[in-house]
């Protein structure tokens, strides 16, 4: 029997790895299935879906020069079918998590003084707020230099 690409065969798995598994279709020639080929969910463990001994259906996507077949599952499959035929797959409850941006920060003090809680108060309130603040930091930054701090990072206080 000659193997072309884009014929679908009948193989049995014998062996699988943790990158995929290998396939012996008819005529005794040995293909691989890439993890990625196996189903058109995601397959985090190929032992959950498939067992050596198992026959499957796979798709030839391409031959090697050397004659090594790369095999696929899922492109044997009709649209609407994604499990490999045999042993069935433990589905898990997948986890949503809910998504939650970033605050846009334009400026490094931005994210200090905006608060939700700030979302209801008047400008003036937030201005005073940043205002407080700003002057917190900046006796923060004299005090650093007058100790032989500089913002050079040259341990002097000279500039």
């Amino acid at each position: 029997m000659t193997q072309e690409v884009g014929t679908i065969v009948k193989g049995k798995v014998t062996g699988i790895t943790k990158f995929g598994a290998f396939v012996e279709i008819e005529g005794g020639k040995r293909g691989m299935v890439h993890i990625s080929e196996i189903s058109r969910s995601f397959v985090e463990d190929i032992t959950k879906v498939l067992s050596v001994g198992q026959v499957v259906e796979c798709k030839i996507i391409s031959i090697a020069d050397d004659g090594k077949l790369a095999l696929s599952i899922k492109q044997a499959q009709p649209d609407g079918e994604s499990k490999p035929q045999g042993k069935k797959r433990e589905d898990k409850k997948r986890v949503q998590r809910k998504y939650t941006p970033a605050p846009k920060v334009t400026s490094p003090g931005d994210f200090e003084w905006q608060s939700s809680s700030s979302a209801g108060a008047s400008f003036e309130d937030m201005m005073s707020k940043f205002k407080k603040l700003s002057e917190d930091k900046m006796s923060d930054l004299k005090r650093g230099e007058s100790r032989g701090y500089s913002r050079r990072g040259n341990g002097s206080g000279r500039k």
